[in-house]
């Protein structure tokens, strides 16, 4: 089959185009034709080498994606040969106490399609059956490829972790990012403001367009000080930081006193100094959130089907040029999510 991968650590420049086996499935397993995938930092983390874990090479990369089932084994029964399918990239073991109890993601085997296995960068795909979801109708193959790790991480910060009443105040970084337009639609979900942040100022009226209350250009401002005025000094309840070392003393500095903080990523890095005071003097919940679980899909998707939550897609490649796809990701001069054709 066709597939793009690499054969060592790197950059994206390392990827190249061309055979590789086409997957066998098991009893319990689905095959899909991949129609498209999207982009994440995670794919660029495992790419480079910065993932913890020793990654099988050559590596067919990316973890969401959309496509077709193709073949199904003998003892699946949720998906059928044809249909159009979302793939969930959470793999857990399905039969701990932790998957038995719909934690997943909190499974001591848990991972991520795309790193330790074989990903979605290629013609085909082998998941286990329950990581298939069939595609909302009203959602084209490229909107639901974007869906799987940003919505997922996003609902499971905010709605699982974060616990968000109706009304609270949501402060998210980086509006302009997938899981960013992902976190600003969940969060409108329960009618509440959403202050986001951007570094242009061109995203600043995109942001508003899908929900953003107050968007703060954080090259131009201080988000501490404008977050303050924008709340007459109420702070917020909930926070969303997936920048890391840089942000996330004053993310805490903007949590309300009872507040939440909520991690999952270190664009900028990963070890910033904290002052132990202000979190326990502030009785802050801090959470660190990796992915979500397949039961948070099964619920938020049909949220999808009623058209209130929105896939935003800033721009979609076509296979053969999906090293100029990666080079658009760490540019960050885009809005949503990058999204490469296969099929």
């Amino acid at each position: 089959m066709k597939a793009a991968y690499y054969e060592k650590h790197g950059n994206y420049e390392n990827i190249v185009i061309g055979e590789r086996p086409k997957p066998k499935i098991k009893a319990d397993e689905v095959l899909v034709k991949v129609k498209t995938f999207s982009l994440n930092h995670l794919d660029i983390w495992v790419m480079e080498g910065k993932y913890p874990v020793e990654i099988p090479m050559p590596h067919i990369f990316a973890s969401d994606a959309s496509g077709i089932v193709e073949n199904v084994g003998e003892a699946v029964k949720n998906v059928k040969v044809g249909d159009e399918v979302i793939v969930y990239p959470g793999l857990s073991c399905g039969y701990c106490e932790k998957c038995l109890a719909g934690k997943d993601n909190e499974c001591s085997n848990f991972s991520v399609l795309g790193v330790l296995t074989d990903g979605v960068s290629a013609e085909y795909v082998k998941v286990p059956a329950i990581n298939v979801f069939k595609k909302p109708e009203n959602l084209s193959f490229e909107e639901a490829s974007t869906i799987g790790i940003t919505y997922t991480t996003m609902w499971h910060s905010i709605v699982t972790r974060g616990k968000i009443k109706a009304g609270e105040i949501v402060f998210i970084h980086g509006g302009g990012s997938g899981v960013g337009t992902a976190g600003i639609q969940i969060a409108k979900l329960y009618n509440a403001t959403v202050i986001t942040s951007v570094g242009d100022d061109w995203k600043i009226e995109k942001a508003k367009q899908i929900g953003a209350d107050f968007v703060i250009n954080y090259k131009k401002e201080d988000f501490v000080e404008k977050v303050k005025q924008i709340t007459d000094g109420k702070l917020c309840d909930i926070v969303v930081d997936h920048i890391g070392e840089a942000t996330f003393n004053k993310s805490i500095q903007i949590a309300k006193k009872g507040g939440k903080v909520i991690t999952f990523g270190t664009t900028t890095g990963a070890e910033p100094t904290i002052n132990l005071r202000t979190i326990f003097g502030k009785n802050l919940d801090i959470s660190g959130v990796y992915m979500g679980t397949k039961g948070e899909v099964a619920n938020y998707l049909k949220f999808f089907k009623e058209g209130k939550l929105k896939p935003v897609i800033d721009s979609v490649f076509d296979f053969k040029d999906v090293k100029k796809a990666y080079e658009k990701l760490l540019s960050r001069q885009f809005f949503g999510k990058i999204v490469v054709k296969v099929n």
